[in-house]
């Protein structure tokens, strides 16, 4: 077969079918399938003719939402005493948007206009919603739609009557196989039968692949069809790591990977040998290793994977989905809980990233032509004052209980960092008028994502204590395409010419005015680009906690000087093909067990 990573979604060859998906769970299995029917429940709209049956339709809905309810609070209650806090706090969440009046009032007006039955009236409005997810650009808030879809899936099983088949049901040895697992049944999930699983939908940060991981089951997601093209009792492969899926194998692909099995099993048990390790260089550069989270429930992963911190806590999933805005006590509640469990390391505390083409159901935003270089990010907030001090003023005071930085995104020019400096000086008299105890030093960044920002790095970096480059959406303004466009997404790169170019601007005009630099994007998790963020000087790499123990193992095995000598070499190279192609061959030739081919 052809390289894995170069596979569309699949290729057959003799009597091998292979699907790539997403890893969000690493690890190899190999067993028999268990195909489990979470299939989307299919109803026809029933039009009401009378007031009456209206009415009762409402009141169903009703019944159904209490019953609903009733069974998370169930399920949370068992979990209470079992290991997995992250699904108690998904289940949480849960609960938190079927008791959201928005979202009732949505389906009962739903039911009243369209004279529609309740069930209709759900599927309606949560694949409304579900629409809106769909078209965010920022992949942590789009996979928040894989819980609207949840609970808008029980809501309609309760109205109709219909009972939905329970993971703990399954009693021999087995990889499950679904359209798609919620919280609820990866909770339930025995983990001595159950050996991982794969699904049609979802993402790396869905709460589905949040649960692989507390759950250290190997899991593929985002597979599209592995529903139809499986059956129970199948042979079945998981490359949890690169994202394979192989239905069907020969005995000599199962050969194969009984032996790629074995090697990735002993790896795995290497790479936890570095956990408490320092993350520096041979010749003692050091490089802080950090985490990017956005819920809670992803702390445990945080320590467990040896992070020295949180390099970029996103905040948005606090304003999604509800008719109020957040008060400033629930902002506070949720900071200090994060920053006491990650004491005594930092949490860097990014201030929200929304509008454009992110939404604010209750903020009155007028349609914009090309929202991604619209009103979003700091600019919302430097309009919208009052929201921007309510986060404020929260971070501030949870900064009595720990390190917390603030870091604002979307950073232009020099006239938003002095209104920022403005308002957070406002907030900071409001506080001790208040008699209210935060740290009056509390260290600002900014984030650099758009060239403008980086062209000035020189005079930004007069005004800040620190940077962070978010490189996914730098690579997307520099190279003016979106990466989300299937068009277009292949110019995506985040080798190009351009994109190191003001990499290297930003890192040197940082150091030349004595402040770090951090990496928040996808690179910093990414092996192949480590050589040349060392070698550009970088002083953090924030990433998902299950890239850190590989990152620091190649971290500890390769030198500043080679790293620099990487960086150097590159400028004979004028095209970004090329240099990724360089790059390739460098690591292949220093960590050959980590950049192995994926032939079959």
């Amino acid at each position: 077969m052809h390289n894995l990573e170069e596979s569309l979604n699949y290729r057959i060859k003799k009597n091998d079918l292979l699907l790539k998906g997403i890893g969000v769970s690493p690890g190899i299995i190999i067993g028999k399938t268990f195909l489990f029917d979470t299939n989307e429940i299919e109803v026809s709209a029933i039009l009401l003719n009378t007031e009456a049956a209206i009415n009762q339709e409402i009141k169903g809905l009703k019944q159904a939402l209490i019953k609903s309810k009733q069974q998370l609070l169930k399920l949370k209650r068992k979990l209470e005493h079992m290991k997995h806090k992250e699904a108690y706090y998904i289940i949480d969440a849960q609960i938190l948007i079927i008791e959201d009046r928005l979202l009732i009032e949505n389906i009962i007006t739903t039911i009243k206009e369209k004279k529609i039955d309740a069930a209709s009236a759900v599927k309606n409005t949560t694949r409304g919603l579900s629409k809106i997810f769909d078209n965010l650009g920022d992949e942590y808030l789009k996979e928040r739609k894989t819980d609207i879809d949840y609970i808008g899936e029980r809501i309609v099983a309760n109205i109709l009557g219909r009972k939905q088949q329970a993971t703990s049901t399954i009693k021999e040895k087995s990889i499950i196989v679904a359209h798609n697992l919620s919280p609820a049944d990866t909770a339930n999930l025995d983990v001595g039968v159950v050996m991982g699983f794969v699904t049609n939908v979802g993402g790396k940060t869905s709460h589905t692949a949040i649960m692989a991981r507390a759950l250290k089951i190997p899991s593929v997601v985002g597979l599209k069809k592995v529903t139809k093209e499986t059956k129970s009792g199948d042979t079945i492969i998981v490359d949890g790591t690169l994202g394979v899926v192989i239905i069907r194998p020969t005995a000599k692909t199962l050969q194969k990977y009984y032996k790629k099995k074995q090697k990735y099993d002993l790896l795995g048990k290497e790479l936890f040998k570095h956990k408490d390790l320092p993350a520096e260089t041979p010749d003692g550069f050091h490089v802080k290793l950090l985490a990017n989270i956005e819920l809670v429930e992803e702390l445990p992963s945080v320590l467990e994977y040896g992070a020295e911190g949180i390099g970029l806590y996103r905040t948005e999933f606090l304003y999604l989905n509800r008719k109020e805005l957040p008060s400033e006590e629930e902002h506070f509640k949720i900071y200090k809980k994060v920053i006491k469990k990650i004491f005594p390391h930092p949490v860097t505390i990014r201030t929200i990233d929304l509008g454009g083409d992110k939404f604010l159901s209750h903020i009155d935003l007028a349609d914009e032509m090309n929202p991604i270089m619209g009103l979003r990010a700091i600019r919302l907030c430097l309009k919208e004052v009052n929201i921007f001090k309510t986060q404020l003023r929260a971070i501030l005071r949870a900064s009595a209980f720990g390190e917390i930085k603030v870091l604002f995104p979307m950073i232009s020019g020099m006239e938003e960092i002095l209104q920022i400096k403005e308002i957070l000086d406002e907030s900071k008299n409001e506080l001790t008028k208040e008699s209210i105890p935060f740290n009056p030093h509390i260290k600002i960044g900014i984030m650099i994502e758009i060239p403008s920002a980086a062209t000035i790095a020189d005079l930004l970096a007069k005004e800040v204590d620190f940077f962070s480059i978010g490189t996914n959406d730098l690579i997307q303004y520099t190279l003016a395409i979106d990466r989300v466009n299937e068009h277009v997404s292949y110019l995506y790169n985040p080798l190009h010419p351009a994109v190191i170019r003001l990499i290297k601007t930003i890192v040197e005009a940082a150091h030349s005015n004595g402040i770090e630099v951090a990496i928040c994007g996808e690179m910093a998790g990414e092996p192949l680009y480590l050589p040349l963020l060392l070698g550009l000087g970088i002083n953090q790499l924030s990433m998902n906690p299950l890239c850190i123990l590989r990152i620091k193992k190649m971290l500890r095995a390769i030198t500043c000087s080679e790293s620099h000598g990487i960086v150097k070499a590159l400028d004979q190279f004028k095209t970004g093909v090329e240099m990724e192609n360089f790059m390739k061959h460098e690591m292949k030739k220093r960590f050959p067990e980590e950049f192995v081919s994926t032939n079959l």
